[in-house]
């Protein structure tokens, strides 16, 4: 193999860069990755010439199957079945929360996501303990996944599709489940994974079992969410994604346990091979363990640095054609190619991981600020005290104590996982909020990378390397501020939140959305949830490089509109909170703002509000209220060239108060109160703002059937034109004199 490479008429890592490209160009099809693929492909024609004319055959062979399974995989989506009545349960993708069930699943060769809300307590515990092999007879809907409903958002379905899956499948009744019989190896080995994962719940004790199936199996219940979230605050939350450290760890000692039993050594690369297959399957196909057992297999053949990194890329092709589509499979490539260019082999000890850590977590910025728009300084040096002792300390202990458990249960050391993870809290409790840098476009993206790799090219040329750096930060800055203005109406499903940004950067936000529940459940029933902010609002935010808001409006007290304040400020530093004078009477509001440690500072009509060069006039409440939803604030503004109005949950009684109030009331674009409720948006009130454009902020489906259709009734009478988060997702103005009207959907 190694030979082979070294005859090859042009660099491996060339051909593989041009494949990445060509890649790119058939799957995320721009004119930016098709320039860039015909810019490199005239590039190696110019460089090498006729020599380039002999490797021509593999370049279409490589695009030839890409473009083949690209198509296939179009054809799948377009193909969705109509019904499927039997399932093949995938045994290690069970997840239970509450009475909410879901796996993955196969059927005519197609693979399912599933979705099933569990009837009773027996039912649960069943799926809970299942350690077989079961086709599950069913009755079903099927629905493609609704896509993004923010700018920047999840994309879920495109999440899916990188496991080849096309379709959701939400079970109504579950008919029958009988044991089903498997010939296919993989089959048997990913139940390996949910008997090991079971055999951990049932033996071990938290927070210890949380850190030995994550470590070792690559999985993380929804128990450990909150420690979750704090680790990806810290920007370390890779040291859980199962890659180089664990592969190198465990197959290091299998080969050195087999040299030590006198085998050869040619006969130990023959078995690393089939153990490989067995470690990728129980840790779920990571791509990341993937890549790295590859990477260690063509090692053993002698194939070193970028060449390896070439040849594990055209593997990895072949293995999972979807491997780069996702976050996780991106940023595992990025990370090994680094360490296949940077050379620190002149430095020893903890001086080498210091200083190649921080390389590294430069050299990876760009792609994690597209990704996670933000970026931890402090995560270098966690990255390099922490990664130490989970490779040292917790990697070995975990997997002694699991490889022991069989015969003996150690659960003693528990209070060493304890401990870490209060010196977990108590450094993110000290810390500062990380960088946010919003998310580069493609360009910037390239850009970027080409400015940071010239930087290391050129590293002693210092006049160079400050221009260069000059020009990055310009680029950040850019990303990070983009000079423009916008009103956005972020779709936070049934809730409200609209943000107001200026070209130079002052932000308010109207409200932070939040979730009513109104369902009396049983224990059993309780699902853990995610604050809606953190799957919507803050998101987006950080992609628009947003990591301050200067002034906090919360229109009153409703659950959907002030829901997640603190969630809020845990991520993004809030300058200070506006309230109503009868907010202020509701204690458990009071008490939230107190956690929140922000400064609050009350308004009333006459107040103002400064942005855009222009100003927000507070037009409500006049008095004292009861903080419900007449007592909501009331914004009203000239804002570029549209009059904008903002009304909360007002209802008739308090949009009358205002029509008394203020009896020339010129409005372009009209926030509808109460989400578009019947009792809002009444008659007269529309007659005297005369809108052109109502903005109604509701969730997709909502129990409350919001915007109610009188409501909208009364829109199309005045020949006003309804915009709706639940229809088109997040609604957006942005514009430097004028504005320009986006949605999502």
């Amino acid at each position: 193999m190694s030979l082979w490479i070294k005859r090859s008429p042009i660099p491996v890592i060339q051909l593989a860069m041009l494949f990445l490209s060509g890649y790119f160009m058939v799957y995320r099809f721009s004119t930016v990755t098709g320039i860039l693929f015909l810019f490199l492909l005239f590039r190696l024609f110019q460089q090498y010439r006729k020599k380039a004319l002999k490797v021509l055959p593999i370049i279409l062979i490589f695009l030839a199957i890409f473009s083949g399974h690209h198509y296939k995989t179009k054809l799948d989506e377009q193909n969705m079945p109509t019904e499927i009545f039997k399932l093949d349960l995938i045994p290690d993708s069970i997840q239970i929360n509450g009475d909410s069930l879901s796996f993955q699943a196969k059927s005519g060769g197609r693979k399912f996501q599933v979705f099933h809300k569990l009837s009773s307590q027996e039912e649960q515990a069943y799926f809970q303990e299942l350690d077989e092999l079961v086709e599950v007879t069913v009755e079903t809907d099927i629905s493609k996944e609704d896509g993004p409903r923010n700018f920047n958002g999840f994309d879920y379905g495109d999440y899916l599709r990188t496991k080849e899956i096309y379709e959701i499948v939400q079970v109504s009744t579950i008919v029958d489940i009988q044991v089903r019989p498997s010939w296919n190896p993989m089959d048997w080995l990913l139940l390996g994974r949910r008997k090991a994962l079971l055999h951990i719940a049932a033996t071990f004790p938290t927070p210890m079992r949380h850190y030995m199936t994550g470590l070792l199996f690559g999985d993380l219940d929804s128990d450990f969410e909150e420690m979750e979230d704090i680790y990806s605050n810290l920007g370390i939350i890779h040291l859980f994604a199962l890659s180089g450290m664990q592969v190198g760890f465990f197959i290091d000692k299998l080969r050195y346990l087999l040299l030590r039993l006198g085998m050869k050594r040619e006969t130990v690369d023959k078995i690393q091979i089939p153990f490989s297959v067995i470690y990728a399957a129980m840790t779920g196909l990571s791509v990341s363990v993937v890549r790295s057992l590859v990477q260690k297999i063509l090692g053993n053949m002698g194939l070193r640095g970028l060449d390896n990194m070439a040849l594990t890329l055209a593997v990895c092709y072949l293995l999972m054609p979807h491997f780069l589509l996702s976050a996780g499979g991106q940023l595992s490539f990025a990370y090994a190619f680094l360490l296949s260019v940077f050379d620190f082999e002149k430095l020893i000890g903890f001086q080498k991981i210091l200083i190649e850590s921080l390389a590294i977590s430069l050299g990876i910025l760009p792609l994690l600020i597209f990704y996670f728009y933000s970026f931890q300084p402090l995560s270098i040096l966690l990255t390099f005290a922490f990664s130490i002792i989970f490779d040292v300390v917790l990697l070995p202990l975990l997997s002694l104590l699991f490889l022991l458990s069989p015969f003996v249960a150690i659960s003693q050391v528990n209070f060493l996982f304890d401990w870490l993870e209060k010196v977990i809290i108590w450094i993110a409790d000290h810390s500062a909020f990380p960088l946010v840098f919003g998310k580069p476009n493609t360009i910037v993206l390239l850009v970027l990378f080409v400015f940071l790799a010239l930087i290391y090219d050129f590293f002693h040329k210092k006049k160079l390397v400050l221009g260069l750096s000059f020009l990055v930060l310009s680029l950040l800055f850019i990303t990070k501020q983009p000079l423009t203005n916008e009103v956005t109406m972020v779709d936070v499903g049934q809730g409200d939140s609209i943000l107001l940004r200026d070209w130079a950067g002052k932000t308010i936000l109207i409200d932070v959305g939040g979730r009513i529940d109104f369902d009396s459940k049983e224990k059993w029933q309780s699902r853990k949830t995610a604050a809606n902010a953190t799957r919507t609002l803050i998101p987006y935010l950080k992609s628009q490089g947003i990591g301050r808001i200067d002034q906090l409006v919360l229109t009153h007290t409703d659950a959907d509109h002030i829901g997640d304040m603190e969630v809020l400020s845990q991520y993004i530093q809030i300058g200070e909170v506006l309230v109503s004078p009868g907010s202020l009477t509701d204690s458990g509001f009071v008490r939230r703002l107190k956690v929140m440690n922000v400064k609050v500072k009350v308004v009333q009509a006459g107040d103002q509000l400064s942005i855009m060069n222009s100003q927000l006039h507070v037009l409500y409440p006049f008095e004292t209220g009861d903080g419900g939803n007449n007592d909501s604030i009331v914004l009203y503004g000239k804002l570029l060239n549209k009059h904008f109005l903002f009304t909360g949950d007002l209802e008739a009684e308090g949009e009358q108060r205002l029509v008394e109030a203020y009896p020339h009331l010129p409005v372009d674009v009209y926030k509808a109160g109460h989400h578009g409720s019947k009792g809002s948006s009444s008659e007269a009130f529309l007659d005297h703002i005369q809108a052109d454009l109502a903005l109604v902020s509701a969730g997709q489906n909502n129990r409350f059937k919001h915007p109610h259709q009188e409501t909208l009734d009364r829109f199309e009478e005045r020949e006003m034109t309804s915009l709706r988060t639940d229809q088109q997702g997040a609604i957006r103005f942005k514009g430097w004199k004028k504005w320009r009207l986006e949605t999502v959907k």
